[in-house]
């Protein structure tokens, strides 16, 4: 449903900003499960799917774990992606994503968090990101597990 967004004439790149030194998260990663030859944390690369429903702009944020991105008034934090071993079903991929929207009208300048928590592909609304403009979703955690082909194979589609 949300690939048809896409399918509209080229929109205008949304721009990135920077983020306000009191929102700066640590850019440290949190301890992956110790699955031996898995791709490390800090080396897993997730896309996350940003929607603005008020203009309909769809964009892929690829993000590392640790990272975080402002494009505009939202913030959007990758702590952690983790997708099943090759040999366990049923597969899913997930993100631990936060969201922050800045405020409008009397609370301009003040960010809220909207969403914090895990996100899955093959699972969207299990936990969502309810949001009136927003929209943002896991596409996939490029990783790999021992025994893959690929140097950071990354889930089946």
């Amino acid at each position: 449903m949300l690939g048809a967004c896409s399918s509209e004439p080229e929109a205008p790149e949304a721009v990135e900003t920077d983020i306000p030194e009191e929102l700066r998260q640590d850019t440290g990663t949190r301890a992956a499960p110790d699955v031996s030859g898995a791709t490390p944390m800090e080396e897993r690369v997730a896309t996350l799917g940003l929607l603005n429903k008020r203009n309909n702009i769809s964009q892929d944020l690829e993000m590392s774990p640790g990272e975080s991105r402002r494009i505009g008034d939202i913030i959007v934090r990758l702590s952690a992606c983790e997708r099943t071993a090759p040999w366990e079903m049923p597969q899913e991929t997930g993100a631990f994503v936060q969201v922050l929207v800045e405020g409008k009208g009397e609370d301009e300048g003040e960010w809220r968090k909207i969403f914090s928590g895990w996100m899955f592909q093959r699972s969207p609304s299990l936990n969502v990101v309810e949001h009136p403009v927003y929209d943002v979703w896991v596409k996939d955690c490029a990783m790999s597990f021992p025994g893959e082909s690929g140097a950071s194979a990354s889930s089946e589609s």
